[in-house]
């Protein structure tokens, strides 16, 4: 999921902040952009999106 990273780099955040601002852990974060964990509720998507101001389906493009 190395669009997540794009995505929170592009905003100067910290995995620290993105947790923060979407509720979801920072050690989750760290599994989603490293691609040792998969997303697997669409909850999750749904949060980090809103964190980052960007469509769902944005952060599912896993061609960019």
């Amino acid at each position: 999921m190395s669009k997540l990273k794009e995505l929170r780099l592009q905003k100067g955040w910290s995995q620290d902040k993105l947790a923060q601002k979407s509720g979801i852990s920072r050690v989750t974060i760290a599994l989603l952009e490293s691609g040792k964990q998969t997303i697997t509720k669409s909850s999750t998507i749904i949060k980090l999106a809103e964190a980052l101001e960007v469509e769902p389906q944005e952060l599912l493009n896993l061609n960019d």
